[in-house]
């Protein structure tokens, strides 16, 4: 029987080696042009046929990071730190960084942040950011960045604007969606429509329309939920005009959006049909405490309680979708309840606070049964996962087919400039 099956499986992939091929002949020796009317056969066909054998298919590697939480992005930023380190030393190779080992980036508020920063393309055609540069970024800018930091007086709110503006524009200069190196996902709200809005490296690629300098998707997705007016951004060509604020209002939580994303786009994740096809870590950054006035209903601590809630929820209803996959393709990292420590505003304590949230117990949710604390702690979580994501980058190696076929943009006339980090 299971010398049957290998058969099987032998099959067809020599079938479909045979149809690569034959297109390949034809398009390379021929000059046969396939148009995009035409890109959906490859997708249907070959692709589809391939699904069944396990051998050759992999996974599709999700980052998914939450808006500010109760420190500021700061948990969110130390986990990625501790994964990035967790990646080298596995891999062996100090070079290694975060979008090595993904193919989505999604986040919100500062989570699309730390997206933009550790997806952008670099000078040197590298991500522009290690973990670690893309925390200090947050520590250095947080109360520019972050609304609940300071006073929250109209006049005070306005001047935070502008200058959290001013250093994107410095940190990210003329780079735009269609800079990153892999897809990424960066949410806001536009108020013009009432509705969210996904800043897409996917859909930049198809037009100029839908291509948002890096800068405005950053000061769009950070921008102040409170504000009497949202940021107002265009598109590269202007044609399109979104007033935006805080991408925390409607998805402080961007996992189930981008494991949506992945799974209907067939163009670049032909393979990827179902959550088994996914391996996705969801990054929170810690619950608010009643002690540190939480519970005032001011807009700030409103927009907080909701987005933490609404987090919450997408993390059950994503547990749900994996179902026992959960614990082998989904891992949830979150403090574990409220910490009333977390009250103190400065960096310092923010980031030893982050530090403490690692080493907590990691909490799962389980199918109609709420939370369970687990043996393993978030650090050691991310640590396994680190093993996972390695597994599947090497697997690739000896794929016939790439799990993952990135869209690829036209010459630009001219070359995006990116500035150096900068916390002024």
């Amino acid at each position: 029987m299971e010398a049957t099956s290998i058969m099987e499986q032998n099959f067809e992939v020599d079938k479909l080696t045979n149809e690569i091929f034959s297109l390949l002949e034809n398009k390379f020796l021929f000059g046969y042009q396939d148009s995009l009317e035409n890109s959906h056969i490859l997708n249907s066909t070959l692709f589809t046929d391939l699904k069944p054998n396990k051998n050759v298919s992999g996974k599709v590697r999700i980052l998914s990071i939450d808006g500010g939480g109760s420190t500021d992005g700061i948990l969110a930023a130390k986990s990625l730190v501790y994964l990035e380190t967790s990646l080298c030393c596995k891999y062996n190779n100090p070079n290694a960084r975060i979008a090595d080992f993904f193919d989505v980036g999604a986040g919100s508020g500062i989570g699309g942040i730390l997206a933009a920063l550790l997806f952008t393309k670099g000078k040197d055609g590298r991500p522009m950011c290690k973990a670690n540069e893309a925390m200090q970024f947050l520590v250095k800018n947080r109360r520019r960045l972050n609304s609940s930091s300071g006073s929250n007086g109209i006049f005070s709110r306005i001047i935070r604007s502008s200058k959290a503006e001013k250093v994107f524009r410095k940190t990210f200069g003329e780079c735009t969606l269609k800079d990153t190196l892999k897809p990424v996902l960066v949410s806001c709200y536009d108020l013009a429509t009432r509705a969210p809005i996904l800043f897409s490296r996917a859909d930049a690629m198809e037009t100029d329309s839908y291509d948002f300098k890096m800068s405005d998707v950053c000061a769009a997705t950070s921008a102040d939920s409170t504000a009497v007016r949202g940021f107002e951004v265009r598109s590269v060509d202007k044609k399109m005009r979104i007033v935006a604020v805080d991408g925390c209002v409607a998805m402080n939580n961007p996992t189930a959006a981008a494991i949506t994303h992945v799974l209907n786009n067939k163009q670049e994740f032909p393979f990827c049909n179902s959550v088994e096809d996914l391996l996705v870590v969801s990054l929170g950054n810690g619950v608010a405490s009643p002690a540190c006035g939480a519970m005032t209903l001011s807009p700030v601590n409103l927009v907080r309680i909701g987005g933490e809630g609404a987090s919450d929820m997408v993390d059950e209803a994503v547990s749900m979708a994996f179902g026992d996959l959960r614990t082998s393709n989904y891992v949830r990292i979150q403090s574990n309840g409220p910490n009333a420590s977390a009250c103190s505003r400065k960096n310092s304590n923010l980031s030893a606070i982050a530090e403490a949230m690692l080493a907590q117990k990691n909490v799962e949710s389980v199918l109609f049964r709420g939370k369970k604390v687990v043996e393993k702690t978030n650090s050691d979580k991310l640590d396994w996962f680190a093993g996972e994501l390695i597994k599947e980058h090497e697997r690739r190696k000896f794929s016939i087919l790439p799990v993952v076929v990135f869209k690829q943009s036209s010459p630009r006339t001219s070359s995006a400039t990116v500035s150096t980090i900068s916390s002024h």
